[in-house]
């Protein structure tokens, strides 16, 4: 019997990729579901009010301590080093695991309290600001989330060096599905205070960090061994905690860009509506429509965008040692970026207005507050696909151990949005921090693509293929764009909130199929990487074409 043929390296990365994006993006898909679903009651609960401005600041600062260590530089620093030893001696990988997540636990709870005697103090000295108060005392309650999901955020990173990406993606699930049964009860009960019952929300949303840990560790039996015997980890975890300032500020500037806009929108909660005698542009409600049109713009970086990062992390970590390789899964992550984030960026923006309406009009926001949720979605969609690649473009860095170069770049763009911040909100209000965080993420974007250059050993980045691949891309986005222009202009302005629905789901629809019909017409690989199956174990790739094969 004849031996297999041995697979195309490029092929099999391809399938590897696809097969783990489409997993990741499957599952973050359900959760954003959900997660749409926990908003549309949440913002029936709070609307463009204080209230909601104040939830939405208390549930921030922990979730950005989360994307900066559980899932941001922790994880960066971690997963590459914890994938080799996975592959090469799994007793030196159960030391590092174990101490890893000891330090991180013990790190981040005594920050943790820290926080939480601070903000007391804070409020102890603020009995004459009601509104800072009952911020501060949110933000005491949901703070516990923070150590909690950091933990479970390594704990994920660790079954995708296993090659498990379904658990972790799954595992954000528990918190939209407690937020939402402990927000539903709100409708029921007669004359229900929104301030009273942000507590009860915000107590389930850390339940459901120590349930994502709960479920993290059974996904993990018989795939890592807990140990107290680390000294042989020491030196290794020590020289991972050392990348990790570096990997905070290049892979958290998305996440600081944000954060810098909650400070700024949360001025007038905390310190009143004037700034230097002057009257402030932003309201008390201006961090509730920022939050939750946030919301809208990280769906389809979530399911997408993210995911493709996160699938190509591992890959890209393994291959770091091989040009080749590295360079082939580098590429096939821009296209698989770039084949999602663009058209969202386009669609978004074609149909931001519907959306809102649709989502949180009707019980939730202002007619006003619809009206201003729409243009700061309006700057947050521009640069969805800049944001995708960053985040793949990091990675890369950090697959190779090279974590100056993004944090310089980040540090830049963080300067450069903070910049535009207090520049544009005195004449665009709180779309002014949306147009600043996407303007800053397209510069970074574009610094980081050519700084990427050196990790491929003379290998050119925009190769022909990739090129090929951005132009059909592009043509795609614009015949589709067109056809979802069309559907929005031809059924006018809605008057309802059914006329508002039935715009967006057509719209939506239209332009799925458009661009759908468009990659099989024109055999896109992107489409087929997305439905790629992993090889099988004669080293085969199922149900994979490559481009090069594509007539």
């Amino acid at each position: 019997m004849s031996e297999p043929e041995p697979a195309n390296p490029s092929t099999t990365h391809d399938a590897e990729i696809g097969s783990a994006t489409r997993t990741v993006a499957g599952l973050t898909l359900v959760s954003r579901v959900l997660g749409l679903a926990r908003d549309l009651v949440t913002v029936r609960v709070f609307g463009d009010t204080a209230v909601g401005s104040a939830f939405a600041a208390a549930f921030a600062i922990p979730n950005m301590f989360r994307r900066l260590f559980g899932e941001g530089a922790l994880s960066a620093a971690f997963i590459p080093e914890y994938t080799r030893l996975a592959d090469s001696d799994r007793d030196e990988a159960d030391a590092f695991a174990s101490l890893t997540i000891a330090m991180l636990a013990l790190v981040t709870g005594t920050l943790t309290v820290l926080i939480e005697l601070g903000l007391l103090a804070v409020i102890l000295l603020s009995s004459d600001a009601p509104e800072r108060v009952y911020s501060l005392k949110l933000v005491m309650v949901m703070m516990p989330f923070m150590p909690l999901i950091c933990v479970a955020a390594i704990l994920g990173g660790m079954l995708q060096s296993h090659s498990r990406f379904g658990p972790w993606a799954a595992a954000p699930i528990l918190l939209n599905l407690c937020i939402i049964a402990a927000a539903l009860p709100y409708f029921l009960v007669d004359g229900a205070d929104a301030r009273v019952w942000a507590y009860p929300i915000g107590i389930a949303a850390v339940f459901s960090a120590l349930l994502q840990v709960l479920w993290s560790m059974h996904a993990l039996r018989g795939l890592v061994r807990w140990t107290r015997l680390v000294s042989s980890a020491r030196q290794r975890t020590h020289a991972m905690l050392k990348r990790m300032i570096p990997v905070i500020i290049g892979l958290g500037t998305l996440q600081l860009n944000s954060f810098a806009d909650t400070l700024i929108a949360m001025y007038p909660n905390w310190f009143g509506g004037t700034l230097l005698g002057h009257e402030y542009p932003l309201d008390d409600s201006s961090n509730a429509i920022l939050f939750y049109a946030q919301r809208l713009y990280q769906f389809p970086l979530g399911v997408f965008g993210i995911a493709v990062a996160t699938a190509a992390f591992p890959t890209l970590s393994r291959h770091a040692n091989n040009p080749d390789a590295f360079a082939s899964t580098l590429r096939r992550g821009i296209r698989l970026s770039l084949y999602i984030g663009i058209p969202a960026t386009i669609g978004l923006w074609i149909v931001r207005t519907p959306m809102i309406e649709t989502l949180y009009g009707h019980g939730g926001f202002s007619e006003v507050g619809v009206q201003r949720a729409s243009i700061v979605l309006a700057g947050y969609s521009v640069a969805i696909w800049a944001y995708s690649l960053n985040q793949l473009f990091t990675r890369s860095f950090y697959a190779t151990g090279n974590t100056r170069t993004p944090m310089t770049i980040a540090i830049g763009a963080v300067l450069l949005n903070l910049t535009l911040n207090l520049t544009l909100i005195w004449r665009f209000r709180e779309a002014g921090l949306a147009f600043s965080t996407a303007i800053s993420a397209v510069a970074q974007s574009v610094v980081l693509a050519f700084a990427s250059r050196r990790l491929l050993a003379g290998r050119p980045l925009l190769d022909r293929d990739l090129r090929r691949g951005i132009s059909r891309i592009l043509v795609g986005c614009v015949i589709m764009g067109s056809a979802t222009f069309g559907v929005v202009w031809v059924m006018g302005k809605p008057a309802s909130w059914a006329q508002n629905a039935g715009t967006l789901g057509a719209a939506t629809l239209v332009g799925a199929a458009v661009y759908g019909v468009w990659s099989i017409s024109t055999r896109m690989p992107e489409l087929r990487w997305l439905l790629a199956r992993t090889t099988n174990a004669g080293g085969t790739t199922k149900e994979h074409t490559d481009e090069q094969h594509t007539p």
